[in-house]
């Protein structure tokens, strides 16, 4: 049905490293050692799915639920709210949904075919800026069929709408707690997933607790968990080495890795869970900005950046170099930049920027975030400075902000050059082109390419084998290559360290790469 050989390669969980040896386990415990608590430096943006299209999913995936989503090594879409769900008709424009029945919203609303309506609807009508409204640029409308019957209508042919629908940005929400037309205020959740949210206080802690009234796939294994927020991955790891958190998730850095996977300094008794990672990181040129419009400035960059010696320096084989926006083990994978560029050459980078008339220094601002993609962000900045300075052909100026106001910079298009990291939505080629292309795109800053928003993605949506879209995906990435408005820098892995008496990390990221807290459990003996 859809293309599995590349979502098995992305979603697959490497190996777990023990730094301790362990004997016979018990899945389970007593009720009361049945809470988790969790640390990330990743915390959301926003509560509401209207307006997001960011890590906040993982605090949704939890909280709300999807008419389909990914059970536990799935590695395609399948029904969580909904009962079944197929295509229609043979072009892949009408996708039917039968609900469960008797499903109920924490607060005691039903939900039903007209509540599905409602939460995607609300999401294109409040069309919230950096939101995920761009990810229904197919749907044509929602029709509601009685109580239990959905019909989503597209304008074009789309196979990957099954994987949109299961991203948390389409959770459905009670039409009585969200307003139709602005996103909801407050710190409240009503939801129908796997757990209810307690309480709730931004950049510190979420309070997670089963919810009994719970219909889907999730097989909860343990009774509540704690989300805890960290500002730096330093202050998350000296708190699970007191054994003040249970595990962790996102934000830790190459440093802290290879420490915790050494067994020594403090981290006996520590597991380290290791996931290949489909996330990458890039610099997003904006032509608002008079050098970064310059195609020879662009190009002067991407001959100049050493993406071995950042990897090595900053990411400690944690990371990968990166010449594709498409990363390794994702269908259309090629090495275009690589192929275009080669290796770091200063010469002719300099030749570059000589024929078009530049032979002072390129004063350039790189702007990055400081808490969403780790403490190894402004390190991994501070060694792009230091590259393109010692070429002589740059003068840079780096500037960091806090998530919540680099994204408002960003989508306002205040920076001239800035880095992103991009977190699949789904595992498959068009995520890792269509975002970022078009006049809509998630990086703030509007890229028109029409072979690429006209032709290409198009043609490649008709196909419900996803094996048979690569040469569409090729041409798109030597499209990109040719305008370097985007510089894909590295690929990375994800990482769990967890307490030896924490079990279920190796089963608890998504192929989206989301974690799935209900898997984590306390093993009853060691």
């Amino acid at each position: 049905m859809f293309y599995r050989a590349s979502l098995q390669a992305a979603a697959a969980l490497a190996s777990l490293s023990l730094l301790a040896g362990c004997g016979l386990l018990s899945d389970s415990g007593s009720e009361a050692d049945q809470k988790i608590t969790v640390g990330t430096t990743s915390s959301p943006s926003t509560l509401d799915p209207a307006a997001a299209w960011d890590n906040s999913w993982e605090l949704m995936r939890n909280v709300y639920q999807t008419l389909v989503s990914y059970p536990t090594g799935s590695t395609s879409p399948e029904p969580d709210a909904a009962e079944s769900c197929e295509f229609t008709d043979a072009t892949s424009m009408a996708y039917r949904c039968e609900l469960k029945r008797g499903l109920k919203f924490s607060n005691g609303e039903k939900l039903d075919a007209e509540a599905v309506k409602y939460s995607i609807d609300r999401i294109v009508d409040i069309d919230f800026k950096g939101g995920p409204a761009g990810m229904l640029g197919s749907l044509d409308r929602v029709e509601a069929k009685g109580d239990d019957t959905v019909v989503f209508h597209l304008n074009k042919s789309d196979a990957t709408f099954p994987f949109i629908l299961a991203t948390p940005a389409m959770s459905i929400v009670a039409p009585g707690d969200y307003p139709k037309d602005k996103i909801r205020e407050g710190v409240q959740v009503t939801g129908s997933g796997p757990y209810l949210l307690e309480a709730y206080k931004a950049g510190d802690v979420a309070e997670l607790k089963k919810n009994p009234g719970y219909k889907g796939f999730a097989n909860r294994k343990n009774n509540a968990v704690t989300i805890r927020y960290f500002g730096k991955s330093a202050e998350m790891v000296e708190a699970l080495r007191a054994k003040k958190i249970d595990a962790t998730y996102r934000g830790l850095t190459a440093e802290e890795v290879v420490s915790l996977e050494d067994g020594k300094d403090g981290n006996s008794g520590l597991q380290v869970v290791e996931s290949v990672g489909a996330d990458i990181r890039f610099l997003v040129f904006n032509p608002k900005d008079p050098a970064a419009a310059n195609p020879a400035v662009r190009k002067a960059v991407a001959h100049v950046v050493d993406r071995d010696a950042l990897v090595a320096k900053v990411y400690r084989g944690t990371a990968e170099p990166l010449y594709s926006m498409i990363p390794k083990g994702i269908a259309g994978h090629t090495t275009s930049f690589f192929d275009t560029f080669g290796d770091p050459d200063v010469k002719k980078a300099k030749n570059i920027l000589t024929e078009a008339g530049i032979t002072e220094p390129v004063k350039m601002t790189f702007w990055y975030t400081t808490d969403r993609y780790g403490s190894s962000t402004q390190p991994e900045f501070e060694e792009i400075e230091r590259q393109l300075e010692a070429s002589e052909l740059f003068d840079i100026t780096l500037k960091g902000e806090p998530w919540t106001v680099f994204q408002e910079g960003f989508n306002d298009g205040e920076y001239p050059v800035f880095g992103r990291g991009w977190f699949p939505d789904f595992p498959d080629p068009d995520n890792f082109v269509a975002p970022f292309v078009g006049k809509e795109s998630v990086t703030g800053t509007p890229y028109v390419n029409k072979e690429i928003t006209q032709q290409l993605i198009p043609s490649s949506r008709q196909e419900s084998d996803r094996g048979a879209v690569n040469q569409h995906f090729e041409r798109a990435q030597e499209i990109l290559v040719e305008d370097v408005r985007l510089l894909p820098l590295w690929q990375g892995k994800l990482y769990i360290a967890a307490g030896e008496d924490i079990g279920g990390g190796e089963r608890a990221l998504d192929p989206q790469t989301v974690m799935q807290m209900w898997e984590l459990y306390r093993k009853a003996s060691w």
